[in-house]
């Protein structure tokens, strides 16, 4: 367990991330792409459904012993609750009401952002849109890990600690490594949250509120469907940086683990990017793929060739921080269907 990483630096590239380039060249090639943009009309009724599923998981856990709790937050609650927060990855892209109504989206996602327990959705938002914009950017990209990350958890039980604490790095990083400032739907988020938190308190007790926290932060940490945040970015076949996952747990996330398609296409929800791997399967079929997200989290932890370095970064190169949501919101949005771009 205290073997240590055979890598002692990130991997450092000097040309433009692949997805621009692939996107123009798709869409050139495969011009009804565009039909797949925009919301998916069900999208919002099966996010609501989960959010009531777990309101109701309130009243039937209430009495229940407190290794029932984790067991069943691990369990059910935690994987819950991790498709809301990719529910709210997907409404970053403004896929439940559009890129017209931007605010319809915000609002959406903080009712979405109910069970989680802790305020992220609008936050989520604004850093989400950078790392698409300027990915593995060593200054700008929220999602690669600091350097200091990669010194201290670079043995096989730094590993293992460093996923079970995901939650926390993943929460707090973008906060050290390009801190923006807090806006309004922030603090109204922050606002509407608390107040959700003091009503389950309030009418369920503190052992319900802890059934939701619980749930939120195992099933970030060393849990399957939080395999999804290694198999991404992490670099697993040198040269590659992003990877898909096709497998079953798609089926709750949203498929997330299309996760190719949707850096080359955030404009096309969850639900469509398999059809985009159907209409250009040369494009994602030949580039590597991940078949098990637990066999990722196994990898991860154990081999001494992945780790925190295994990442791709790039240096920033004159390039201005992005400051404010207001920049940030139209930071990344130029494939938008060119009518939507017009309503805005």
């Amino acid at each position: 367990m205290g073997q240590r990483v055979s890598r002692t630096d990130f991997e450092w590239v000097y040309d433009d991330q692949p997805h621009t380039r692939r996107r123009q060249e798709m869409v050139k090639k495969y011009p009804q792409i565009k039909k797949l943009f925009g919301p998916d009309p069900k999208f919002k009724y099966i996010v609501s459904a989960m959010v009531l599923t777990q309101i109701v998981m309130l009243y039937v856990m209430q009495n229940q012993s407190w290794p029932m709790i984790v067991l069943v937050a691990y369990c059910f609650g935690g994987v819950i609750n991790h498709s809301l927060m990719l529910a709210n990855h997907e409404i970053s892209h403004n896929m439940a009401f559009g890129y017209a109504r931007p605010l319809a989206n915000r609002y959406f996602g903080m009712w979405c952002n109910l069970p989680i327990g802790v305020p992220m959705s609008v936050s989520f938002k604004k850093y989400h849109n950078l790392h698409h914009r300027h990915l593995a950017d060593d200054d700008l990209d929220p999602d690669v890990p600091t350097l200091l990350e990669a010194k201290l958890f670079c043995t096989t039980f730094g590993k293992f600690v460093w996923v079970c604490l995901q939650p926390f790095f993943y929460g707090l990083r973008p906060l050290f490594v390009n801190p923006l400032p807090v806006t309004k739907l922030e603090m109204i988020n922050t606002a509407v949250q608390l107040t959700f938190n003091a009503l389950v308190v309030l009418v369920f007790g503190w052992r319900m509120m802890a059934y939701l926290l619980i749930g939120s932060v195992l099933a970030m940490g060393l849990h399957p469907v939080a395999g999804h945040f290694i198999a991404e970015h992490y670099m697993f076949a040198k040269g590659f940086e992003t990877y898909s996952y096709y497998g079953p747990l798609n089926w709750i996330t949203f498929n997330v683990g299309y996760h190719n398609e949707h850096h080359d296409f955030p404009a096309i929800p969850g639900s469509r990017l398999p059809e985009l791997k159907k209409i250009a399967p040369e494009y994602y079929e030949t580039m590597p793929q991940h078949t098990s997200w637990v066999r990722v989290l196994y990898d991860f932890i154990t081999d001494p060739a992945v780790g925190p370095y295994a990442r791709i970064k790039r240096k920033s190169l004159d390039k201005p921080k992005a400051t404010g949501d207001k920049s940030i919101g139209l930071i990344n949005e130029s494939w938008q269907p060119e009518v939507e771009q017009k309503k805005r």
